[in-house]
C-alpha cells in the first residue's frame, strides 16, 4: 500500500446524477500518465438534477480504489430530506423532489451519513463542498476566497459547488487567480492543465463540474492530485452528452436541465 507522500487522487465533484459524465472521467482518469489513481475523493453532489442517482451512488460504492472519500453536497442534503429545498430555484427544486422519490432506501440512507465537509483528506489537504468555513458557500472570486483563503486550518482546500474549474492562491500577500489554460484543439477530445503548486502557498482548488459544467465547456470535468510531486493537473473529457440529455427527458425531468449540458452553461 502506498503512503500519503505518494499518492494520486481522482478529485471529483458535482456528478449531480450524470452517469454517462462519471463513467467517462473514471476511464480517462484510470489511465493518466499511466499511473491512475489511489484514491478518489468526491466533493459532494452526486445526485439532483440528472436522471441516474442511483447508478452513480452504486459506481462509486462499488470504486475498488484504496479509499473512497465522500462529503456531503448540499444537493445530497436536500435529496436525501436532511433539509427542505428552499433557497433552490424552481428547476433544482423540482429535480430534487424527482430524485427524493427515486432514490432506493439504502442510497437515501447512504446519502444521509455522508459527513459535513471540511474533512481531512491528508496531511494539510482538507475537502470540502463549498468552503473550508461553511459548507453552502460558493467561491467563485478571488473576493470569495480571500477569507478562507486566510482562516482555513490547512494549506490545501478541494472545493466544489461552483461547477467553475481553477484555483485561488495566496503566498504571503500575493495573491493569485489560475483557470486552466487547454491547447487549442477539439472539444471532442481529452484535454489537460497541470498547474504546480508552490512551497508556502496556500490553494483552494475547484476539479470543476462532473456532470453539469457551468464555465462554457460542456465536457465532463476533474482533476488528479499528486501529493508527491505537489501538483494538481486539471483534465477535460468529452462523454455521451445525447444519451445523458435522452435520460432526463425520458424520465420527465425539466428540459432546462437537458439543455444545459450541450453549452456546458
Amino acid at each position: 500500500m502506498k503512503d500519503w507522500q505518494s499518492m494520486r487522487a481522482l478529485v471529483i465533484s458535482d456528478i449531480h446524477g450524470n452517469l454517462h459524465a462519471l463513467e467517462a472521467v473514471l476511464k480517462v482518469a484510470q489511465g493518466c500518465s499511466g499511473s491512475g489513481f489511489d484514491e478518489i475523493w468526491n466533493l459532494g453532489d452526486l445526485v439532483g438534477y440528472g436522471a441516474h442517482p442511483n447508478e452513480v451512488i452504486d459506481t462509486l460504492r462499488a470504486s475498488p480504489a484504496r479509499r473512497v472519500l465522500h462529503v456531503r453536497g448540499n444537493h445530497d442534503r436536500v435529496c436525501c430530506g436532511l433539509s427542505s429545498s428552499q433557497g433552490f430555484n424552481p428547476v433544482a427544486a423540482l429535480a430534487a423532489l424527482w430524485t427524493r422519490q427515486h432514490l432506493r432506501p439504502e442510497n437515501r440512507e447512504w446519502l444521509r451519513a455522508l459527513p459535513m465537509g471540511p474533512i481531512e483528506a491528508g496531511r494539510g489537504v482538507l475537502c470540502v463542498h463549498g468552503s473550508p468555513l461553511h459548507e453552502d458557500q460558493y467561491i467563485a472570486s478571488m473576493r470569495d476566497a480571500w477569507i478562507p483563503l486566510r482562516r482555513m486550518p490547512a494549506e490545501v482546500a478541494f472545493f466544489g459547488h461552483t461547477h467553475l474549474q481553477g484555483a485561488f492562491s495566496c503566498r504571503g500577500e500575493s495573491w493569485s487567480e489560475d483557470a486552466p489554460a487547454y491547447t487549442e484543439g477539439s472539444r471532442d477530445e481529452v484535454q489537460q492543465f497541470t498547474l504546480a503548486m508552490l512551497a508556502g502557498s496556500r490553494y483552494l482548488i475547484n476539479p470543476g463540474g462532473v456532470g453539469q459544467p457551468r464555465d462554457g465547456d460542456w465536457r465532463a470535468a476533474f482533476a488528479i492530485y499528486d501529493q508527491s510531486e505537489r501538483q494538481v493537473t486539471f483534465y477535460r473529457t468529452p462523454y455521451d452528452v445525447a444519451a445523458a440529455q435522452g435520460a432526463i427527458r425520458a424520465a420527465g425531468l425539466p428540459e432546462r436541465l437537458a439543455a444545459r449540458l450541450t453549452t456546458g452553461r
